[in-house]
């Protein structure tokens, strides 16, 4: 039977999401997510916004009525005193990953692209986040860690 083709089955990027967001909040570590600014329907205040991307918290301390859905995230967050509506579709998340230690998980920029998306293609404008924009501009201020992919 191939009932297991990927052609058939809805994207797996939500699942893994709401997988490793829950597997790093267990553990008692914070939740950041790398967006791709750029994309569609990505809803964050300009200001925070670097190099085309933006990373945020996503603890349970730092935003309120948070929302892992299939097709987008969403929340409430404090910019600068000012509370926002904060609107990520997740194919626009391009890593999530534990603030401490780096451990999480990066995703293809576009996994509709080819079944081969997960092989590392270069992306454009921004490039592969951590490695090719020299990092730290991207990443949070505290002592950014190196992400590492979890299979």
């Amino acid at each position: 039977m191939d009932t297991n083709e990927s052609a058939g089955m809805t994207s797996n990027r939500p699942y893994l999401l709401r997988a490793i967001y829950d597997w790093i909040s267990d553990n008692g570590l914070t939740p950041y997510v790398l967006v791709d600014a750029g994309q569609p329907g990505v809803r964050v205040p300009a200001h925070v916004v670097k190099n085309g991307q933006v990373v945020l918290n996503l603890a349970m301390r730092a935003v309120a009525n948070l929302d892992l859905g299939n097709d987008r995230i969403s929340f409430q967050a404090r910019f600068s005193g000012v509370s926002q509506s904060i609107v990520i579709p997740v194919q626009a998340v391009l890593a999530l990953y534990a603030q401490e230690n780096g451990q999480g998980m990066m995703f293809p920029a576009d996994e509709n692209d080819s079944p081969a998306a997960n092989a590392a293609e270069p992306l454009d404008e921004a490039g592969e986040a951590p490695e090719s924009t020299g990092g730290d501009d991207d990443r949070p201020k505290r002592g950014a860690p190196h992400l590492r992919v979890v299979k």
